[in-house]
C-alpha cells in the first residue's frame, strides 16, 4: 500500500499559488488531451481576458468550472483551492468560522464554499456501491429531548449506516444516509442504491431488516451486552458522533447529511496517498448544466 502524504504549505503554494496556475490544472483535468468545445466539438479556442476558452469554430465559451461544483462561482480559484487543501491536510476537518479567517472571506462565502466541498463528496461516494461482507444497521445523531422517547422511535435524526469489510473482517469503505424512518421501504431504497446485488449483509435483525433485504444474503446476528456484534460499525457510528461534535459543536438534523458525507468520504479514502488529490478530482465531476 501506497504510503500517505500530506502536501506542504510550500509546496501547495508552488503549484497552485496564482489563478493561472488553478486554471492551467483544471485545464489539464477537463481536457487532458486538448481543449474540445463542449458544443461542436472543435479542438481550437481562443484565451479569454476573464478566463474563459472560445472556441474559434462556434464561439462558444467554456470555463473550466462549467458543470463542477465551482459552477460560476465569484470567488477566485486560489481560494477554492487553498480550502480544499486545509479540508483535506486536517483530519478532522475545518469550520465555516475557520475558514473564514483562514482565506479571509466572509462567513457565508466560507460556509458556502465548505458545503460546496461536501456536496462533491457526496456525490464522489454515491457513484459507488459497497459490496462483499456489510455490517448494517440504522442509528440516531442529536441530543436527548427531554420526556421523549430514545432508541427506535426517538425523535433523534434516523441514520442508515453500512460498512463493508475485507476477507479478514476489517473495514474498507463507509455509507452512511439520514432517513425519515427505518420503515421496509427505506431500507430497501437505501440498500439497493449503495449495497451490491448479491452482498451479504450482517444486522441485528430488526423486523424491517428481513423483508426488505431479498436481493442479498442477509444474516442477523444477535445481540451482545460487550458489543462484539457489528463491532466495527458501532466503532464509526461513535467515531461520527465524535467528529461532528469536535469540529462543528454540534448535531444539528438540518446539516447533519453533509457532515456524515464528509466524515464517510475522509474514512474510505483514509489509505489513499493525497487526500487533496482525490477531494480537487470530487470537486471536478460534472454535477450540473452549464
Amino acid at each position: 500500500m501506497a504510503k500517505k502524504r500530506k502536501i506542504s504549505l510550500q509546496e501547495f503554494l508552488e503549484r497552485f499559488g496564482t489563478e493561472e496556475k488553478c486554471r492551467e490544472y483544471l485545464f489539464q483535468m477537463r481536457w487532458p488531451q486538448g481543449f474540445v468545445c463542449p458544443k461542436c466539438g472543435c479542438k481550437h479556442a481562443y484565451t479569454m481576458s476573464n478566463g474563459r476558452y472560445q472556441c474559434t469554430n462556434c464561439r462558444y465559451q467554456a470555463s473550466v468550472t462549467a458543470g463542477t461544483i465551482m459552477h460560476r462561482t465569484h470567488a477566485p480559484l486560489t481560494k477554492w483551492f487553498m480550502a480544499m487543501y486545509l479540508v483535506s491536510n486536517d483530519k478532522r476537518g475545518i469550520s465555516a468560522l475557520q475558514l473564514q479567517y483562514q482565506i479571509s472571506v466572509t462567513y457565508k462565502t466560507a460556509w458556502y464554499m465548505l458545503s460546496r466541498i461536501r456536496k462533491a463528496m457526496e456525490n464522489r461516494d454515491d457513484t459507488h456501491q459497497l459490496k462483499g461482507i456489510i455490517e448494517f444497521d440504522d442509528a440516531f445523531f442529536g441530543g436527548p429531548t427531554v420526556g421523549k422517547k430514545r432508541g427506535r422511535g426517538t425523535e433523534k435524526a434516523k441514520v442508515f449506516v453500512a460498512l463493508s469489510l475485507d476477507n479478514k473482517g476489517s473495514p474498507l469503505y463507509l455509507k452512511m444516509k439520514t432517513t425519515k424512518d427505518i420503515k421496509q421501504k427505506s431500507v430497501k431504497e437505501f440498500a439497493v442504491k449503495h449495497i451490491a446485488k448479491g452482498s451479504t449483509i450482517k444486522s441485528d435483525g430488526y423486523r424491517s431488516f428481513g423483508p426488505a433485504l431479498t436481493d442479498f444474503v442477509h444474516e442477523p446476528v444477535k445481540y451482545t451486552p460487550k458489543g462484539e456484534a457489528l463491532h466495527w460499525l458501532h466503532i464509526m457510528i461513535s467515531n461520527a458522533k465524535a467528529f461532528i461534535l469536535g469540529t462543528y459543536h454540534g448535531l444539528p438534523q438540518k446539516n447533519l447529511s453533509s457532515y456524515l458525507a464528509e466524515f464517510c468520504f475522509r474514512f474510505s479514502r483514509r489509505n489513499f496517498t493525497s487526500l487533496f488529490d482525490r477531494l480537487i478530482i470530487s470537486m471536478m465531476a460534472f454535477t450540473v448544466d452549464d
